[in-house]
């Protein structure tokens, strides 16, 4: 997801996103532990668009 997608989004939406890609990346751990992952590079992007989300989540509650 690119920043500009995600500033789109409302803090309703951004929440629900950010609870899916939590279970995403605990099931892509999960795959990763038991050699069953076939793209690895997926953990890494939805590390940073976990970490995308809180960041604008962060900037929305500041204002």
């Amino acid at each position: 997801m690119k920043a500009s997608e995600i500033r789109d989004m409302t803090a309703q939406e951004l929440e629900n996103k950010l609870v899916d890609l939590k279970k995403e990346l605990f099931a892509l751990r999960f795959q990763h532990t038991v050699n069953q992952l076939d793209n690895p590079a997926r953990l890494k992007a939805v590390k940073k668009d976990i970490a995308r989300i809180k960041t604008v989540l962060r900037e929305q509650s500041a204002k």
